[in-house]
């Protein structure tokens, strides 16, 4: 930490603290993450190695950038990229949700950033608000936090990145959970962070949470884990209510055709049936898409399509369709922000409220 001085803490997670930090001879501005146990802590030390391993493997404009990592008084530091905001942060100036256009950018990035992971067989298995990071002057949006990622079993090439069969079955923030992992699945895939995928989306467009995870359904499942299964009269009686609020219900008027039908083919419930990543970003909801560097969609894809066969009811949109168990399922920062007022401050490129919007 020498070369380094702390400008501010930014921020705090399950193993340790994310410094903003100057280098003293550069004058180069970075993210620290600061661990708070000791090397000698195995748990630390695995994760920690994963974490640096994969991301020296993942170069790519979507993931955040790893600049090195270093042990001092046996501590261990990594040393990223600095990005002003995240997605989290950005919603709270935001809680309407964002600009049309900008949802579209956001997820196609997103879309990107998994597509480059799962052709490298790496899961994120952790997409939140909070993991990805936006810069709030060219809109671009990378993918952070890889400490619970993990290589697929069947492909890994290291003991310690998940070998030997089984996935551990928690996984994601509550909110952003798949449903076969919500079931304990530990044979899961890459499908898990397609769905993620589309709880982003949604929350973006709205400033709502999807699936917020506190609901009626969640009150009879405690119930039951308690007292056992639901009487066939009261099982009856459940079975008769009304549907909850379907997907076009809820973003009538805010979501375009191509945008619902993004959404519902990554928000299927059967994982087989789910858009891939591959499909994500040939999707046509991303057509004609520019980027403030004035680099098309339709540029970018090409470079990355493999033949992939199609997959899922939606699968034809685009033109080449197709834990660790105590990993703070607390959504505090999260409902904070349903709860508190926030103060708007004027972006205007990215307020759906705004008089004036920058185009992509």
């Amino acid at each position: 930490m020498n070369k380094y001085e702390v400008v501010t803490a930014v921020g705090e997670g399950a193993y340790g603290v994310v410094l903003k930090c100057r280098n003293k001879d550069t004058g180069d501005i970075v993210a620290i993450k600061k661990f708070k146990e000791s090397e000698d802590d195995d748990v630390v030390k695995k994760t920690t190695l994963r974490e640096v391993r994969i991301l020296r493997m993942l170069r790519h404009e979507n993931i955040v950038q790893l600049r090195e990592a270093f042990r001092r008084k046996s501590k261990l530091y990594l040393v990223f990229e600095f990005v002003d905001k995240n997605l989290l942060e950005l919603l709270d100036i935001y809680p309407q949700g964002l600009e049309a256009e900008t949802v579209r950018y956001c997820v196609w990035q997103l879309s990107r950033a998994m597509q480059f992971c799962h052709r490298h067989d790496v899961i994120h298995r952790d997409i939140k608000p909070e993991n990805l990071l936006i810069n709030m002057h060219d809109k671009s949006l990378k993918l952070c936090d890889f400490g619970f990622a993990r290589r697929l079993p069947s492909l890994t090439l290291h003991p310690s990145d998940g070998a030997n069969g089984a996935l551990t079955d928690y996984v994601a923030t509550r909110w952003y959970r798949a449903p076969e992992l919500l079931l304990g699945s530990t044979t899961y895939g890459k499908e898990v962070d397609i769905w993620s995928i589309g709880c982003i989306m949604g929350e973006i467009v709205d400033g709502q949470p999807l699936f917020p995870g506190e609901s009626e359904i969640d009150q009879l499942f405690v119930i039951q884990l308690v007292l056992g299964p639901l009487t066939p009269k009261q099982m009856e009686i459940f079975l008769r209510n009304p549907r909850p609020e379907s997907i076009e219900k809820r973003y009538l008027g805010k979501l375009s055709k191509r945008a619902m039908n993004f959404m519902k083919a990554v928000l299927v419930l059967d994982e087989s049936q789910r858009l891939t990543a591959e499909g994500c970003v040939t999707h046509n909801y991303f057509e004609g898409l520019v980027s403030p560097s004035g680099v098309t969609a339709e540029e970018v894809a090409p470079q990355y399509q493999q033949p992939t066969p199609s997959r899922g009811k939606y699968a034809d949109n685009g033109p080449q369709q197709r834990a660790h168990a105590s990993r703070v399922d607390d959504h505090s920062p999260y409902q904070q922000r349903y709860n508190t007022k926030q103060s708007q401050q004027e972006v205007n490129w990215i307020s759906r409220g705004s008089t004036e919007r920058t185009k992509l």
